[in-house]
C-alpha cells in the first residue's frame, strides 16, 4: 500500500511522479494499491485543493458569493492538470465530463446552502471530500495513458465507520471488509492482481447510514492504514515531504538523526508530544496484523525512511540482545525526544487529600468538565499533593472550576492550595531499550543537570517507555538539546565562546583547531567553537553551521563575516547554539569582560579564563564566583591566572583538598623580571639595557612600566592568598615598584625608556652589595598564611638557593605547608610566560571542564 499527501499529487508532474512509483511497484510482481490526498501545491500562491473547498463552503454559508471563484480555481487547476497528464483523448474527455459534472452538483449544493445561510456537517464532508475522488480518478487515468492497468475506488463504497468519544472515528471492520470483497468481486480486481494499480480515495468514508463523511485529523494516513489491515498488506509506505521521523525536532536540534525504526509504541507516545509520526490512531489498524508502516520523502526517495512495527526487546546493530550496558555507545536507549511548549503546571495540595478516595475523580472530572486537556500528571507517594499540567491557555479556566469544585475544603484547611507555575514545557525520552535498564534516568538526569536545567516535576508510566519532566519554557530548547546530545552526540558536546582573540587567544585557537579530531574519535568530546569576540567585533556560527571553521577564522573575523561586538548577543549565541553545555574562555585582560562572569556562571555558562581581574578584584565578587561554583553545576577554572600552563592553583587545591595546610607560598611569579635578574649582574650590562634588551625580545608589555611597577606579582599574590583563604585585597598587598618615581608618569614608553638610564646607578649598587654577600637578588611575590599578609618585593638569596639558582625567564613557586616544611619545601619550576605555555593551560582547564561534565580521563 502506499499512501500519497497533498505535496506529494500537487502537480501534474509529480502525480505522473506517483503513477510511476506505483507502475514500478506492480511490475516488480507486488499487488499495488494506492491512496491519495487532494492535490496540494507545489509552488507558493497556487490554490490547495481542499482549502478551496473549505473556503467555498464557509462563504456560501455565510451567504457569500465569493464561494463561486473557488470553484473557478479548482475548476482551472484540475483542467489544466489533466491536460498535461491524460496524453489519451478518451481519457481526457471522460475525465473532464465527470468533473463537470460534480462540479454542477457541488454549485448546486453550495447555492443551496448560500439560500439558507447555513450548512450542516455531513454537507460540509460531501463537499470537503470531492478532493480526494478528483485525485484518484486523475491518477488511475493517468497510469493507463502510461500503458498499465488502473482502476480507482471511492472509498466511500467501502469504510464504514462511527464517530468517537474523542473526536475521532472507529471503523467498523466487519461491514468494511464485506464492503471491499463486494468491490472485488464486482471488478474483478482479486483476479488482475499485480497487473493492476488500484487507486483509492483518502480521507473519506461513510457512516453507517450511508451518509459521507470523513476520517478527521490525519485521515488520509489513516485510510492507508485501514485499507493496509482490510488486505492484510505486506508493508504500508506513506509518502510525505520529510525523510522520515527525527530523533528530536531538527529545527531545534541541529544534528537530529532520521530514525530507522520505530515501535508502534514509540510512535505512538511521540506523536502524543508532537512529534512529525502517525497519529496514535493511524497506527491501529496496522498493528491488528503487525504491518510495517514506512515514512518515506517522495521528493528524496534514496532515503530509506522510518519503519514503524512491532518493537524487537532491545536492540544494537547486530540485532537483539538480552541486556544493556548503560556505558556502551552502541545501544540508543532513547529512540527520540521532543517537547510540548507553553503548558502550565497547577498543582492541588493538602492533608486532606491522603487517603480519601476519589480525590483523583473529583481533581480530574472538574478539569474535563472545564473543557482542558491534561498533558501530564504526577502524584507523590505520600497523596499530599497532585500536579498535572495543561496547555497554558487552558490554566486559567482549570484553576478556576477546581477553585470553585474544593471551596469549602480550601476553606476548612483540608486543601491548603490551588498554585499554578507557568511558563513550563514538558520534555518526553522516549525509547523502548528503556524498559528494565538500570541508568537511562540517571543519564537523563544528569544531562539536564549539567545544562543548568532545573526540573519542575517527573512522571513515567509502568511501561518505561517514556520518562517525562517538566521545565521552564525558557530551558526548553536548551534541555532537548542536553538530553538529546547525552544520548545520540558524543559524551561530552561543548558550545565554546573565545573573547579576546590575540596573541593568546589566536595560539589557543590554533592548539584546539590541532586537537579537536583527535578529542572527539579518542575522548568523545566535541568542542564546537560558535563565537570569538574582540572589543570592537566578533563572530558568530551561522544557523546552518554547528561552529566555526577555525583553520579560517581569522580571514572571517576580518572580512565581512564579522559584526560589532555584543556581549549580550554573543553570551545569547552561546547559549543557544544547541549543545547541552557551554563554555566561555577569557583571554582578555579586560576588567569589563571580568564582571560578566557571574551572569555567565548563574546561566549555566562554565568559564575559563587567564584574565586576573576577576580573582584580584573586588573580594566580594570573587567569594560570588566561589560560591556559584561550589553551589552549582557550573565550573570557574582560572590556572592560567598565576603561572600561564604551570599548575600553581591546582597544586594549592590539591594540598588544601588532601588536609595539607599551608603555611607560606613564595615564587617568581614573573617571566619577564626572572629574564631581567637572571641576567642583570652577570655583566657589565647596567640595568635600563637588561630592560631594553627584554622589550626587544618581547618579554615586556610594550610599556615596560607595566612589568616593572609589580601590579602583575601582586595581583597573582592576591589570588593565591584568597585560595589559601586569606581576605586579601589588592590595596593590602605593598608593591616595591622598580619604576623610579620620577618616571611614574612619564609621557610615553619611549620617554620612560630613554630616561630609565639615570637611575642605573641605585640598582647597581643593590646588585653588587648582594653579590658581595654571595646573593642574587630576584623580584619576588609572597603570602604569608600564618600572619595573614601579602607581599611583592625585591630580595636576595642565596646563590645556592633554588631562587638564586634560576635561570632564563622561568618561573619559580616554593610552598611550604605542614607536610613541606621550611628546607624542604615544595618547588614547582618552568616556563611560566608566553603565548605557548599560557594558551597551553587554557586549554588544560578547557579540558578539566570535559572531564567534570563526563569525559574520560
Amino acid at each position: 500500500v502506499h499512501k500519497f499527501g497533498g505535496t506529494c499529487v500537487g502537480s501534474a508532474e509529480r502525480i505522473s511522479g506517483c503513477c510511476d512509483l506505483l507502475i514500478d511497484s506492480a511490475k516488480s510482481g507486488v499487488k499495488t494499491f494506492g491512496i491519495v490526498s487532494a492535490m496540494g501545491v507545489a509552488n507558493k500562491g497556487e490554490p490547495k485543493v481542499t482549502d478551496c473547498l473549505i473556503n467555498a463552503t464557509d462563504m456560501a454559508s455565510s451567504r457569500d458569493p465569493a464561494y463561486l471563484e473557488e470553484l473557478i480555481k479548482l475548476e482551472h487547476k484540475h483542467q489544466t492538470t489533466a491536460e498535461a497528464l491524460l496524453t489519451d483523448k478518451k481519457e481526457y474527455d471522460a475525465y473532464m465530463a465527470s468533473f463537470a459534472e460534480e462540479l454542477e452538483d457541488l454549485k448546486a449544493m453550495l447555492k443551496a446552502m448560500s439560500i439558507a445561510g447555513t450548512s450542516t456537517q455531513a454537507f460540509a464532508d460531501f463537499v470537503v471530500g470531492h478532493g480526494e475522488l478528483w485525485t484518484a480518478r486523475l491518477c488511475a487515468a493517468a497510469i493507463r495513458c502510461k500503458g498499465f492497468d488502473a482502476e480507482w475506488i471511492d472509498a466511500r463504497d467501502v469504510l464504514v465507520v462511527t464517530d468517537a468519544e474523542d473526536g475521532g472515528v472507529d471503523v467498523n471492520y466487519e461491514r468494511s471488509n464485506a464492503n471491499l470483497d463486494a468491490v472485488f468481486d464486482k471488478r474483478g480486481h482479486a483476479g488482475a492482481g499485480a497487473n493492476r494499480v488500484l487507486i483509492a480515495t483518502g480521507f473519506i468514508a461513510r457512516t453507517p447510514d450511508g451518509i459521507p463523511t470523513t476520517l478527521k485529523r490525519n485521515g488520509s494516513d489513516y485510510s492507508a492504514t485501514i485499507f493496509g489491515a482490510l488486505l492484510i498488506a505486506s508493508n504500508i509506505s506513506i509518502w510525505t515531504d520529510v525523510d522520515g521521523v527525527y530523533s528530536a525536532d531538527p529545527r531545534v536540534v541541529k544534528e537530529a538523526v532520521c530514525l530507522k525504526q520505530l515501535s508502534y509504541n514509540e510512535a505512538w507516545e511521540l506523536a502524543y508530544f508532537g512529534a512529525n509520526v502517525l497519529h496514535p490512531r493511524t497506527t491501529l489498524p496496522a498493528m491488528r496484523y503487525s504491518i510495517p508502516v514506512t515514512l518515506r520523502n517522495y521528493f528524496n526517495q534514496a532515503a530509506p525512511g522510518t519503519s514503524i512495527s512491532d518493537a524487537c526487546v532491545v536492540s544494537d546493530d547486530d540485532g537483539c540482545v538480552p541486556s544493556v550496558d548503560t556505558a556502551s555507545g552502541s545501544v540508543n536507549f532513547v529512540t527520540g525526544i521532543a517537547t510540548i511548549d507553553d503548558v502550565c503546571l497547577i498543582n492541588v495540595e493538602g492533608t486532606g487529600l491522603a487517603g480519601v478516595p476519589g480525590t483523583a475523580n473529583a481533581v480530574f472530572e472538574t478539569v474535563k468538565q472545564a473543557g482542558c486537556n491534561v498533558v501530564m500528571i504526577s502524584q507523590a507517594s505520600s497523596e499530599h499533593s497532585i500536579c498535572f499540567a495543561v496547555r497554558s491557555h487552558e490554566a486559567s479556566a482549570a484553576k478556576k472550576a477546581l477553585s470553585a469544585r474544593f471551596e469549602k475544603a480550601i476553606a476548612a484547611g483540608r486543601i491548603k492550595e490551588i498554585s499554578t507555575v507557568e511558563d513550563c514545557a514538558v520534555l518526553a525520552a522516549v525509547g523502548r531499550n528503556m524498559c528494565q535498564t538500570p541508568g537511562v534516568s540517571a543519564m537523563l538526569f544528569d544531562a539536564l543537570a549539567q545544562a543548568n536545567v532545573n526540573v519542575v516535576a517527573i512522571a513515567q508510566g509502568a511501561s518505561e517507555y517514556n520518562i517525562t519532566v517538566v521545565v521552564k519554557n525558557a530551558d526548553s530548547k536548551k534541555a532537548l538539546n542536553a538530553v538529546h546530545s547525552k544520548f545520540y552526540l558524543s559524551k561530552t558536546v561543548i558550545s565554546v565562546g573565545v573573547v579576546g582573540p590575540g596573541l593568546v587567544g589566536k595560539t589557543l585557537l590554533r592548539q584546539m583547531d590541532e586537537q579537536l579530531a583527535e578529542l572527539k574519535s579518542d575522548y568523545a568530546v566535541d568542542l564546537r567553537v560558535v563565537g570569538i569576540a574582540g572589543n570592537s567585533k566578533m563572530l558568530l556560527s551561522g544557523d546552518d553551521a554547528v561552529n566555526l571553521d577555525l583553520a579560517t577564522w581569522e580571514a572571517d573575523y576580518s572580512g565581512s563575516g564579522s559584526v560589532a561586538a555584543d556581549m549580550d548577543a554573543f553570551t545569547q549565541h552561546v547559549l543557544d547554539a544547541g549543545s547541552p553545555n557551554a563554555v566561555i574562555i577569557d583571554c582578555s585582560a579586560s576588567e569589563d569582560v571580568a564582571s560578566l562572569y557571574k551572569g555567565w556562571l548563574q546561566r549555566g555558562i562554565n568559564v575559563v579564563t587567564p584574565n586576573k581581574k576577576a580573582n584580584s578584584g573586588d573580594l566580594k565578587y570573587y567569594k560570588e564566583l566561589r560560591n556559584i561554583q561550589r553551589n552549582g553545576y557550573t565550573h570557574y577554572f582560572y590556572e592560567g591566572t598565576v603561572g600561564a600552563g604551570l599548575p600553581i592553583i591546582s597544586t594549592v587545591r590539591n594540598l588544601l583538598d588532601s588536609g595539607d595546610r599551608v603555611s607560606k607560598i613564595e615564587g617568581i611569579f614573573s617571566g619577564t623580571l626572572s629574564y631581567i635578574f637572571n641576567t642583570f649582574g652577570t655583566d657589565d650590562k647596567p640595568f635600563s639595557d637588561v630592560v631594553k634588551t627584554a622589550k626587544e625580545l618581547g618579554y615586556t608589555e610594550p610599556d615596560p612600566r607595566d612589568d616593572l611597577s609589580g601590579m602583575d606579582v601582586a595581583r597573582k599574590v592576591v589570588i593565591l592568598a584568597r585560595e589559601c583563604g586569606l581576605d586579601l585585597e589588592l590595596s593590602d598587598v605593598p608593591i616595591e615598584s622598580l619604576v623610579p618615581e620620577p618616571l611614574r608618569d612619564a609621557a610615553s614608553a619611549d620617554d620612560f625608556m630613554a630616561r630609565l638610564p639615570e637611575f642605573d646607578g641605585e640598582m647597581t649598587t643593590r646588585v653588587a652589595e648582594a653579590a658581595a654577600r654571595g646573593e642574587k637578588l630576584r623580584y619576588v611575590g609572597v603570602v604569608d598564611v600564618k600572619n595573614g599578609t601579602g607581599a611583592v618585593e625585591l630580595r636576595a638569596y642565596d646563590a645556592a638557593h633554588p631562587f638564586g639558582s634560576l635561570s632564563g625567564s622561568d618561573n619559580i613557586i616554593s610552598f611550604e605547608t605542614k607536610r613541606y616544611v621550611e628546607g624542604q619545601a615544595l618547588v614547582v619550576r618552568g616556563p611560566g610566560a608566553g603565548a605557548e605555555v599560557t594558551a597551553g593551560g587554557v586549554f588544560g582547564d578547557v579540558l578539566r571542564v570535559c572531564q567534570y561534565l563526563g569525559a574520560p580521563s
